[in-house]
This record gives C-alpha cells, sequence and structure tokens, in this order.
C-alpha cells in the first residue's frame, strides 16, 4: 500500500498546520501503527509521532513533543498529523507509513520561514 500524504504549504513561525495520510482502499489505519516521519534537507529521515493501533497510545519525538498531536478519522479512513507553533526547524518533507515498510509516498512539503 502506498500512502498520500497532503497538507503541507509555507508557514510562517507560530503557525499551525494539519497534514492528512489517505491510503487505497481496503488498508485500514485503525489495525497497524501508523506513523509520520519527516525529512529535512540534507538529513536523514527521522520518526515524528506513532499512533498505536492497540488502545490509540500515541508517541512524539521530544522535537515536536507538546506541538504536534497524531489522530485517526477511521470513518474517513484517514490520518492527521496537527502541528502548532511551527518552528523553521520544522522544514521538511513528512511521510506517513507502517513502522518496518518499505514503500513509501511522495510526501509533503512543509516549510516553515519568515
Amino acid at each position: 500500500v502506498r500512502f498520500v500524504e497532503s497538507g503541507g504549504g509555507e508557514m510562517q513561525p507560530g503557525e499551525s498546520l494539519t497534514l492528512s495520510c489517505a491510503a487505497a482502499s481496503g488498508f485500514t489505519f485503525s489495525s497497524h501503527n501508523m506513523t509520520w516521519y519527516r525529512q529535512a534537507p540534507g538529513k536523514e529521515r527521522e520518526w515524528v509521532a506513532t499512533l498505536i493501533s492497540a488502545g490509540g497510545g500515541t508517541n512524539y519525538a521530544d522535537s515536536v513533543k507538546g506541538r504536534v498531536t497524531i489522530s485517526r478519522d477511521d470513518a474517513k479512513n484517514t490520518v492527521y498529523l496537527y502541528m502548532n507553533n511551527l518552528k523553521p526547524e520544522d522544514t521538511a518533507v513528512y511521510y506517513c507509513n507502517v513502522p518496518g515498510w518499505l514503500i513509501w509516498g511522495r510526501g509533503t512539503q512543509v516549510t516553515v520561514s519568515s
């Protein structure tokens, strides 16, 4: 399954943004630990947040903790990443995926600049 990320854009520091992750029909987000990653220019892809399928618990990277919320809408079969108080260091291409899966979507670019 290839995921389709959307919602990125050019933002100013302090603004908020919600990213979306959709998948082809037949894939059920609630059955998998969905994860957001990001890759900044010249850097390796890094983990941002995970929504655990069993119980709905969440984990966040220290760099975004308190500013980011990962959530899921089962009716829309979509996973979201809400980001507030954006910082220039949040500039990256954001991807969603299941940990360990090798197929990646195209991601969505988030640029934070004044």
